[in-house]
């Protein structure tokens, strides 16, 4: 008798948890949502690594910055993941924004699911959709090319069968 698939890891990008609070999701119109996403933190199902949350204090909103602390438990030390995270921007340096004025967090969020064997979830589409990219590579490019199953926030919201 075989084993039963465990429920999916989901690594998780601050696009994603932008557009979830103040762009397509806002918390006072899918307040189901917050449940939903809760029960994923509850089975630690839904981490991301501590890069985003420094992400989202930069810039995110006021209400997000306010979720990140209250689910500190969320983010992974990017220390656990650094050394899969330099294998990742070595072998595709085109990830990198050249103008970006801080580090970024798309190399972690790619490495944490890769050895958490999980599922990448932003917002971010890949290069060849874009008119005219500041970069070769983006999240689901390099996701794509690692083998790595790279989804919406949307999509996981499909993928859990989430209704609201």
């Amino acid at each position: 008798m075989s084993k039963p698939a465990q429920p999916p890891i989901y690594s998780v990008d601050s696009s994603s948890l932008m557009d979830w609070q103040a762009r397509n999701y806002p918390t006072d119109v899918f307040a189901g949502l917050i449940a939903a996403i809760d029960a994923l933190i509850a089975a630690e199902r839904f981490i991301a690594p501590a890069l985003v949350k420094e992400e989202i204090g930069a810039v995110g909103t006021a209400e997000l910055i306010d979720w990140t602390e209250n689910h500190s438990g969320v983010f992974v030390p990017n220390a656990l993941v650094l050394a899969e995270t330099l294998s990742i921007q070595n072998q595709f340096t085109g990830l990198r924004d050249p103008k970006a004025a801080y580090e970024e967090a798309d190399a972690y969020v790619i490495a944490l699911a890769k050895m958490r064997n999980g599922i990448v979830v932003t917002q971010e589409t890949p290069a060849a959709e874009k008119r005219n990219p500041r970069r070769t590579h983006f999240i689901p490019d390099v996701c794509r090319e690692m083998g790595i199953h790279c989804i919406s926030l949307l999509g996981l919201m499909r993928r859990e069968a989430w209704r609201f």
